[in-house]
């Protein structure tokens, strides 16, 4: 209404005294033929500063969730992490024993890359060996049946070997994480193993 009585000073419509129009007092604000109101003017200033403000507001709020759009996009990568686990087996002189099983089972019950195996002690007697072979296992996890490639090492220790006998192997699997098995064989001779 502000508007309206700046620029168009008069009023039209019943007064106290039940008269039409009449001057709103600003009649006498005169201004040349084929200019805008000054009132207009102001009013395009203030939407003019009030839509600059709000423009400002939007991209600061665009740029801002852009931003945090692409962080949350981006894959956060986890760590590496290294564990260390220590083992013990019993093993007789002059036999393969097996000391590990390695594969990769993924959550859709199929297997995932295999696991890179690095000998970084080997044992000070035996002789430690890695086979590529197919595991076969039920109800494992979610899984009802599965079979999937593995490696499984061997421990075999000389003949005349008896006590205990250490190693250590670094498991890195293909999500980065990394574990260091340290493994002590107890090797017995052939009535070692047995219990009376």
């Amino acid at each position: 209404m502000y508007l309206v009585n700046q620029c168009f000073p008069w009023k039209c419509g019943k007064d106290r005294t039940g008269g039409g129009c009449k001057n709103n007092g600003l009649a006498r604000l005169t201004w040349s033929k084929g200019s805008i109101c000054p009132a207009l003017l102001v009013l395009i200033g203030d939407l003019e500063r009030s839509m600059r403000v709000i423009l400002q507001a939007c991209a600061a709020v665009l740029i801002c969730g852009s931003f945090g759009a692409a962080a949350a996009q981006a894959p956060q990568q986890p760590v590496p992490s290294e564990t260390t686990v220590e083992r013990q087996y019993r093993a007789l002189a002059n036999r393969d024993t097996q000391i590990g099983i390695y594969l990769n089972v993924l959550p859709d019950c199929t297997s995932g890359p295999l696991p890179t195996i690095r000998l970084v002690s080997p044992p000070t007697a035996g002789k430690v060996v890695v086979k590529t072979a197919k595991a076969k296992a039920t109800n494992y996890k979610a899984c009802l049946a599965l079979e999937v490639p593995a490696y499984v090492a061997f421990y075999k220790a000389p003949p005349e070997f008896l006590g205990d006998d250490t190693l250590t192997i670094e498991v890195k699997y293909h999500g980065g994480r990394t574990e260091i098995q340290k493994i002590t064989v107890k090797v017995s001779g052939p009535g070692g193993q047995q219990k009376i």
